[in-house]
Protein backbone atom coordinates (compact mmCIF):
# COMPACT_ATOMS: atom_id res chain seq x y z
CA UNK A 1 0.00 0.00 0.00
CA UNK A 2 2.82 2.39 0.83
CA UNK A 3 4.56 1.93 -2.46
CA UNK A 4 1.27 2.35 -4.32
CA UNK A 5 0.69 5.41 -2.70
CA UNK A 6 4.24 6.33 -3.02
CA UNK A 7 3.95 5.93 -7.13
CA UNK A 8 0.94 7.65 -7.59
CA UNK A 9 2.27 10.69 -6.07
CA UNK A 10 5.42 10.31 -8.49
CA UNK A 11 2.65 9.86 -11.27
CA UNK A 12 1.81 12.94 -10.98
CA UNK A 13 4.77 14.37 -12.22
CA UNK A 14 5.83 13.60 -15.71
CA UNK A 15 9.36 13.81 -15.25
CA UNK A 16 10.00 11.07 -12.78
CA UNK A 17 9.70 7.86 -14.09
CA UNK A 18 9.11 4.65 -12.14
CA UNK A 19 11.57 1.80 -13.71
CA UNK A 20 10.80 -0.87 -10.83
CA UNK A 21 9.65 -1.50 -7.50
CA UNK A 22 10.87 -3.90 -5.17
CA UNK A 23 9.25 -5.60 -2.10
CA UNK A 24 12.69 -5.88 0.09
CA UNK A 25 15.92 -4.10 1.00
CA UNK A 26 17.55 -7.13 -1.02
CA UNK A 27 15.14 -6.59 -4.29
CA UNK A 28 15.74 -3.32 -3.79
CA UNK A 29 19.55 -3.89 -4.11
CA UNK A 30 18.91 -6.00 -6.93
CA UNK A 31 16.60 -3.85 -8.93
CA UNK A 32 18.66 -0.63 -8.46
CA UNK A 33 22.09 -2.65 -9.96
CA UNK A 34 19.70 -4.12 -12.89
CA UNK A 35 18.14 -0.41 -13.70
CA UNK A 36 21.03 2.09 -12.18
CA UNK A 37 17.82 4.98 -11.21
CA UNK A 38 18.84 7.99 -10.84
CA UNK A 39 17.39 7.69 -7.28
CA UNK A 40 16.88 4.98 -5.35
CA UNK A 41 13.70 5.73 -2.94
CA UNK A 42 14.39 3.35 0.10
CA UNK A 43 11.88 2.88 3.27
CA UNK A 44 14.66 2.95 5.94
CA UNK A 45 12.13 -0.30 7.46
CA UNK A 46 11.88 -3.12 4.92
CA UNK A 47 12.17 -6.76 4.97
CA UNK A 48 14.85 -9.27 4.73
CA UNK A 49 17.39 -6.61 4.20
CA UNK A 50 16.84 -2.68 6.25
CA UNK A 51 16.61 0.46 3.88
CA UNK A 52 20.10 1.46 5.72
CA UNK A 53 22.28 -1.49 4.87
CA UNK A 54 20.44 -1.84 1.43
CA UNK A 55 21.51 1.95 0.75
CA UNK A 56 24.86 1.23 2.22
CA UNK A 57 24.86 -1.29 -0.40
CA UNK A 58 23.34 0.79 -3.56
CA UNK A 59 25.83 3.36 -2.72
CA UNK A 60 28.41 1.10 -3.01
CA UNK A 61 27.62 -0.90 -5.94
CA UNK A 62 25.71 1.71 -8.21
CA UNK A 63 27.59 4.74 -6.71
CA UNK A 64 25.66 7.11 -9.90
CA UNK A 65 22.57 6.42 -7.71
CA UNK A 66 21.07 8.73 -5.17
CA UNK A 67 19.83 7.13 -2.50
CA UNK A 68 16.39 8.96 -0.64
CA UNK A 69 15.28 7.11 2.64
CA UNK A 70 11.77 7.07 3.88
CA UNK A 71 11.60 8.02 7.89
CA UNK A 72 8.45 8.74 10.19
CA UNK A 73 9.35 10.68 13.35
CA UNK A 74 11.52 9.03 15.91
CA UNK A 75 13.65 7.16 13.69
CA UNK A 76 16.32 9.98 14.07
CA UNK A 77 18.96 7.66 14.54
CA UNK A 78 18.53 5.63 11.93
CA UNK A 79 18.68 8.63 9.99
CA UNK A 80 22.11 10.08 11.49
CA UNK A 81 23.83 6.25 10.46
CA UNK A 82 21.85 6.58 6.97
CA UNK A 83 24.03 9.89 6.43
CA UNK A 84 27.04 7.99 7.26
CA UNK A 85 26.32 5.79 4.73
CA UNK A 86 26.32 8.35 1.78
CA UNK A 87 21.93 8.54 1.59
CA UNK A 88 21.50 12.14 -0.28
CA UNK A 89 17.74 12.73 1.21
CA UNK A 90 15.45 11.58 3.74
CA UNK A 91 11.69 12.45 3.75
CA UNK A 92 8.86 11.52 5.67
CA UNK A 93 6.22 8.76 5.03
CA UNK A 94 3.28 10.63 5.99
CA UNK A 95 4.77 14.50 4.99
CA UNK A 96 3.51 16.26 2.31
CA UNK A 97 3.57 14.58 -1.53
CA UNK A 98 4.80 17.57 -2.57
CA UNK A 99 8.34 17.41 -0.20
CA UNK A 100 8.36 14.05 -2.16
CA UNK A 101 8.33 15.13 -5.49
CA UNK A 102 10.87 18.04 -4.71
CA UNK A 103 12.97 15.73 -2.67
CA UNK A 104 13.70 13.16 -5.29
CA UNK A 105 13.96 16.32 -8.01
CA UNK A 106 16.92 17.57 -5.79
CA UNK A 107 18.88 14.75 -5.00
CA UNK A 108 18.72 13.31 -8.99
CA UNK A 109 19.77 17.04 -9.86
CA UNK A 110 22.93 16.52 -7.57
CA UNK A 111 21.62 18.24 -4.71
CA UNK A 112 20.06 16.75 -1.40
CA UNK A 113 17.07 17.23 0.60
CA UNK A 114 15.84 16.89 4.02
CA UNK A 115 12.33 17.35 4.91
CA UNK A 116 11.86 20.43 7.00
CA UNK A 117 10.26 18.30 9.91
CA UNK A 118 12.98 15.72 9.42
CA UNK A 119 16.09 17.94 9.60
CA UNK A 120 14.11 19.74 12.90
CA UNK A 121 14.72 16.39 14.40
CA UNK A 122 18.04 16.05 13.35
CA UNK A 123 19.70 19.04 14.34
CA UNK A 124 17.73 19.26 17.75
CA UNK A 125 19.81 15.87 18.06
CA UNK A 126 23.03 17.50 17.64
CA UNK A 127 22.40 20.35 20.12
CA UNK A 128 24.75 18.46 23.15
CA UNK A 129 28.17 19.23 22.61
CA UNK A 130 27.51 21.77 19.54
CA UNK A 131 30.34 24.03 20.58
CA UNK A 132 33.03 21.30 20.22
CA UNK A 133 31.39 20.60 17.07
CA UNK A 134 31.11 24.12 15.73
CA UNK A 135 35.15 24.98 16.49
CA UNK A 136 35.93 21.61 14.89
CA UNK A 137 33.88 22.83 12.06
CA UNK A 138 35.58 26.52 11.68
CA UNK A 139 38.65 24.67 11.64
CA UNK A 140 37.98 22.41 9.04
CA UNK A 141 37.24 24.97 6.76
CA UNK A 142 39.93 27.59 7.28
CA UNK A 143 41.89 26.43 4.64
CA UNK A 144 39.22 26.39 2.06
CA UNK A 145 39.39 29.31 -0.99
CA UNK A 146 37.16 31.82 -0.92
CA UNK A 147 35.52 30.28 -4.08
CA UNK A 148 35.08 27.12 -2.32
CA UNK A 149 33.90 28.36 1.30
CA UNK A 150 30.90 30.28 -1.73
CA UNK A 151 30.39 26.95 -3.05
CA UNK A 152 29.95 24.98 0.28
CA UNK A 153 27.73 27.68 1.71
CA UNK A 154 25.22 27.10 -1.15
CA UNK A 155 25.99 23.67 -0.84
CA UNK A 156 24.22 23.93 2.89
CA UNK A 157 21.36 25.93 1.45
CA UNK A 158 20.93 22.57 -0.90
CA UNK A 159 21.23 24.11 -4.04
CA UNK A 160 21.75 21.64 -6.80
CA UNK A 161 25.19 21.81 -9.45
CA UNK A 162 23.21 23.75 -12.08
CA UNK A 163 21.40 26.69 -9.62
CA UNK A 164 24.98 27.14 -7.57
CA UNK A 165 27.09 27.64 -11.54
CA UNK A 166 24.06 30.33 -11.30
CA UNK A 167 24.30 31.99 -9.23
CA UNK A 168 28.28 32.21 -9.19
CA UNK A 169 28.38 32.59 -12.73
CA UNK A 170 30.51 29.30 -13.20
CA UNK A 171 30.11 26.46 -15.39
CA UNK A 172 28.20 24.03 -14.10
CA UNK A 173 31.17 21.38 -14.69
CA UNK A 174 33.02 23.31 -12.28
CA UNK A 175 31.06 23.91 -9.68
CA UNK A 176 30.76 19.56 -10.22
CA UNK A 177 34.36 19.75 -9.69
CA UNK A 178 34.38 22.30 -7.03
CA UNK A 179 32.02 20.01 -5.20
CA UNK A 180 34.33 16.54 -5.31
CA UNK A 181 37.25 18.98 -4.04
CA UNK A 182 35.08 20.06 -1.52
CA UNK A 183 33.93 16.37 -0.09
CA UNK A 184 37.29 14.82 -0.35
CA UNK A 185 39.19 18.31 1.45
CA UNK A 186 36.62 17.84 4.15
CA UNK A 187 36.57 14.25 4.70
CA UNK A 188 32.96 13.81 4.09
CA UNK A 189 31.21 10.81 1.73
CA UNK A 190 28.47 13.56 0.20
CA UNK A 191 26.70 17.11 0.00
CA UNK A 192 24.07 16.26 3.75
CA UNK A 193 27.32 15.90 5.41
CA UNK A 194 29.33 19.28 3.44
CA UNK A 195 25.58 20.59 4.55
CA UNK A 196 26.34 19.86 8.36
CA UNK A 197 29.89 21.03 8.23
CA UNK A 198 28.68 24.35 6.46
CA UNK A 199 25.50 24.85 8.68
CA UNK A 200 28.15 23.98 11.97
CA UNK A 201 30.83 26.32 11.03
CA UNK A 202 27.53 29.08 10.35
CA UNK A 203 28.62 29.56 7.41
CA UNK A 204 27.02 32.08 4.78
CA UNK A 205 28.85 34.30 2.01
CA UNK A 206 27.56 37.34 0.21
CA UNK A 207 27.77 36.10 -3.46
CA UNK A 208 28.38 39.47 -5.74
CA UNK A 209 25.55 40.09 -8.00
CA UNK A 210 28.30 40.07 -10.78
CA UNK A 211 30.02 37.27 -9.51
CA UNK A 212 33.38 39.17 -8.90
CA UNK A 213 34.44 37.62 -6.29
CA UNK A 214 37.03 34.61 -6.02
Amino acid sequence: MIRAGVRAILATDPAIEVVAEAGDGRDAVAKAQAHRPAVALLDIRMPTLDGLAAGAEIRRTVPETAVVMLTTFGEDEYVERALGDGASGFLLKAGDPRELIAGVHAVAGGGAYLSPAVARHVISRWTDGRHDRDRAARHRIADLTEREQQVLALVGQGLSNAEIARRLFLVEGTVKAYVSTLLTRLGVRNRVQAAIVAYEAGLGVAVPEDGSAG
